[in-house]
């Protein structure tokens, strides 16, 4: 199927729903899910955000603001993981014990509005990569219409562009928890820091940003094309001063630049 195909096929799908609560981050995935579920099916659409310390404050304004825009019935759940037995030692399968707690509160959501489906803005390339929260996704029967669909990332910028959604270009996200390798303890102080180091990269400009929690170090990736501004002294001792405010000892610059998963890595599957 060609990328206008996809789109006519996944508007079909989500009409036959009648219904539908959209677990919604403010993402590029999840925003074009709800819209699209919105022009389609009106007020039977009701998007749910969870705040928690592993989400900015950021990306909650961003996805408030998208809904008080359009109308959009919002419903705002509070899902602290760190709660979430065993969450915080930061298992390998931490995703799956975290959408598992989300999708037991979107799911009681939901019904309380009288809706049956739940639905989840995963994509197809999502297939690609270790992601142990998809099998929460299938215990709990929640769609991911995206993924039915068999949408790409790119596709769905590219769409998104099309439909005029402020997220087309907007850089990949995935929760703070994500910074931590696997073993390492999550509290809400180290996450905190994750928060401020990453919030002041994106303030100077960076496009795409990561910096990954290790211990003392703080690892910084950014894309390829965004590397450069780095090799100047003044600015690094900048970075590394900012960072040291933040409870860092050490700064270091990956020099494969950002990739998704990267903390998968070291997996041994």
């Amino acid at each position: 199927m060609d990328i206008q195909e996809k789109y006519d096929l996944l508007k079909e799908n989500l009409k036959k729903l009648g219904s539908v609560a959209v677990a919604f981050s403010g993402g590029v995935d999840s925003t074009f899910l709800l819209k699209t579920a919105y022009d389609v099916l009106g007020h039977n659409v009701l998007a749910v955000t969870a705040r928690s310390s592993t989400y900015p404050e950021r990306e909650y304004k961003e996805a408030k603001d998208f809904t008080d825009k359009y109308g959009i019935i919002h419903e705002i759940i509070v899902s602290e993981e760190l709660e979430v037995e065993g969450f915080s030692d930061n298992p390998k399968n931490r995703c799956y014990l975290c959408k598992n707690e989300l999708f037991d509160k979107i799911g009681d959501i939901a019904a309380k509005h009288g809706i049956h489906y739940v639905a989840e803005g995963s994509n197809h390339d999502d297939l690609g990569d270790y992601r142990p929260g998809l099998q929460a996704i299938s215990e709990h029967g929640v769609i991911s219409p995206l993924r039915a669909v068999e949408l790409t990332k790119d596709e769905i910028r590219s769409l998104s562009k099309d439909l005029g959604l402020p997220t087309w270009n907007k850089q990949s996200f995935a929760c703070l928890s994500s910074r931590f390798p696997y073993g390492q303890k999550i509290t809400k102080e180290k996450l905190e820091m994750v928060d401020k180091a990453e919030q002041l990269l994106i303030d100077e400009g960076f496009r795409q940003v990561r910096v990954r929690h290790h211990g003392d170090i703080a690892r910084i990736e950014v894309s390829p094309a965004e590397i450069n501004k780095f090799f100047d002294l003044d600015y690094m001792k900048h970075i590394s001063d900012s960072f040291k405010s933040f409870g860092f000892a050490y700064t270091a610059l990956d020099l494969k630049g950002y990739r998704t998963g990267s903390m998968n890595e070291t997996l041994k599957l």
